[in-house]
């Protein structure tokens, strides 16, 4: 549990690592822009974020987080991919639903405009993001927490990690969930490379719909209550049976910690 707090408080400090290196690069660009500084309007997001991640990739790197133990990038079949992904796809708009009936302040909202006004941050949203917190939760964190404590203590307290780590209220909840299932998903495939397309997949599909659909705020939005009540108890449906295959599946097992999980 240490070490799993102790990542999270890293991958923090390395965000504010990342700002404060991309600092003296804005006020370069500004004053070259300008010809002067009196225009700088303080760091945008999308460097700083960008170096914040690169940062963390290279300390799980040169920590040896990101070895290829057989317990981080095992290759899986197409078959895990695809339910994987038809469960995450569930998870988003189950989740969703339920945040739409809930009163929870979106602290972060003017920060992903913001991301999501250029490339870059739109990359940091959509690929390099969900590729660092894999990385960082299921490949590092969930690995380390099934190593000593059962496979249930493990999943719950990865997934509880990592819905309060994305702090924004509006978030805490869906990540929650998210992260239940992608640290399950990681202890039956020993591999996150089914929560990882998932993942990329969430968060592309959020911007798509953010930049598509403007005004609307969650799906409900863009269907009547009829229909919506359909696709929600197909989610479900389709959630139930994704998990159940996934379940009876057949995965090799490796050893962790002296025990094979």
């Amino acid at each position: 549990m240490k070490t799993a707090l102790k990542l999270v408080l890293i991958y923090f400090a390395m965000q504010v690592l990342g700002a404060l290196a991309t600092m003296p690069l804005m006020l370069f660009y500004t004053y070259f822009t300008y010809g002067n500084l009196n225009s700088f309007q303080g760091i945008h997001p999308a460097p700083a974020l960008f170096a914040g991640m690169l940062l963390m990739i290279l300390y799980l790197w040169k920590h040896g987080y990101m070895r290829n133990d057989g317990r981080v990038y095992s290759v899986v079949s197409a078959s895990a991919v695809v339910w994987g992904l038809l469960a995450t796809v569930s998870i988003i708009f189950l989740t969703e639903a339920l945040m739409s009936v809930l009163p929870l302040p979106d602290l972060l909202e003017n920060t992903f405009d913001d991301l999501q006004k250029t490339w870059l941050g739109l990359f940091c949203i959509a690929v390099f993001g969900p590729l660092l917190e894999e990385l960082l939760f299921r490949g590092a964190i969930t690995r380390v927490l099934l190593e000593r404590y059962s496979p249930l203590k493990a999943i719950l307290l990865s997934g509880i990690i990592f819905g309060v780590f994305h702090i924004n209220p509006v978030q805490v909840i869906g990540a929650t969930f998210f992260g239940f299932f992608a640290a399950w998903l990681y202890y039956r495939t020993r591999s996150i490379i089914p929560g990882l397309l998932g993942h990329i997949f969430n968060n592309a599909l959020s911007v798509y719909l953010s930049l598509t659909y403007p005004e609307a705020e969650y799906m409900s939005d863009l269907m009547d209550i009829r229909h919506y009540g359909i696709f929600l108890l197909a989610c479900a449906l389709l959630l139930a049976f994704s998990c159940y295959v996934l379940h009876v599946a057949r995965f090799p097992q490796r050893k962790c910690g002296g025990e094979a999980y």
